[in-house]
């Protein structure tokens, strides 16, 4: 063999060596990434009652936040298995008081969710069927407690984390911080006299504050989910400050929440992630999966100093422990 021949050889042996790696290295890489599933009311938009997100650990545990309206309830295909359900407060649209019957019905603007969940709650039906753990903070584990017990389930898999602690749960540390918003549960989600008081009264129960969360991957990815919070000190001081989240679910619908000028402070100024996730919106943000325009969301895009990522519904994202979307954005 001559010796340019063999050179040659080698030269097209380590050129298929470098393409075999690089075709490896991106297989790889997104196993170890978090995958983030939103389940909104019409594939692949971002519509008015959206708030589901499906988050799956590279481990294979899968956490649902905030299932409201737009889960089709515990049969729901695009749930595949849920480990872990969060509930950032006791609104109906965040802890389902009603629910789609199956997708893409009703407009992106306004979704049919006719299917009534009382007093249950989407949210219950999905952890009993799924024997879910639910973990909230505040005074809603005991809420819960009673629920899955009144659902023939085990009310031991309603779990508590307070401000300032942490629960493990399939390998993911869940840990609760402060929002500001009200949490009170409606009557309709209880039953008997106090319920029937409640009603006439025009007041609610009230289970303590509602939280956010902070998640920590076993990728090492910190994820802050804002819940339905206005402006505070703590987003400063424990998200970044203490947490170091670097990927953030954002609410930005304004008037009951944050708005989007104000959740772009958030971000820019407070939190300083590496990317961020809009949520909330409470409009039919997209159009055949593009923000429209003069919309919150745009406003927020344009604003914000970090990439945000839009959750078009049935979409995957996937996240490695730096925050940088691997795939699906």
């Amino acid at each position: 063999m001559s010796q340019v021949y063999f050179r040659n050889a080698l030269a097209v042996a380590g050129t298929s060596a470098c393409l075999l790696l690089a075709a490896a290295m991106p297989a790889q890489a997104n196993e170890q990434a978090v995958k983030v599933t939103p389940l909104g009311s019409h594939d692949g938009e971002f519509c008015s009652r959206d708030r589901a997100l499906v988050f799956e650990d590279p481990n294979g545990t899968r956490i649902l936040y905030d299932a409201g309206r737009t889960v089709a309830g515990p049969d729901d295909p695009r749930l595949g298995d849920i480990d872990v359900v969060l509930v950032s407060h006791m609104h109906g649209d965040h802890v389902g008081d009603q629910r789609i019957r199956e997708t893409n019905q009703g407009s992106c603007a306004s979704p049919d969710t006719g299917v009534s969940t009382l007093p249950q709650s989407n949210t219950v039906d999905i952890a009993l069927k799924h024997k879910a753990k639910v973990v909230t903070g505040s005074e809603m584990p005991a809420f819960f407690a009673a629920k899955l017990k009144d659902g023939g389930g085990d009310p031991a898999n309603s779990l508590l984390v307070r401000f300032g602690g942490e629960r493990e749960v399939g390998g993911v540390a869940i840990a609760t911080v402060p929002a500001v918003h009200s949490n009170g549960v409606s009557p309709s989600f209880l039953t008997g006299p106090l319920a029937e008081h409640l009603k006439a009264a025009g007041v609610g129960a009230s289970v303590g504050p509602p939280t956010g969360y902070v998640l920590t991957f076993s990728n090492g990815l910190v994820v802050y989910l804002s819940g339905d919070t206005g402006i505070t000190a703590e987003q400063k001081l424990v998200v970044n400050e203490h947490y170091g989240a670097e990927l953030v679910v954002m609410n930005i619908g304004d008037t009951f929440t944050t708005g989007p000028k104000e959740a772009a402070y958030v971000i820019n100024d407070l939190i300083r992630p590496k990317a961020v996730i809009a949520s909330h919106a409470n409009e039919a943000a997209t159009e055949k999966g593009a923000v429209r325009e003069n919309t919150r969301t745009g406003q927020f895009v344009s604003l914000s100093s970090v990439p945000v990522h839009v959750p078009l519904s049935g979409k995957t994202m996937s996240f490695d422990g730096s925050a940088s979307c691997t795939e699906g954005c």
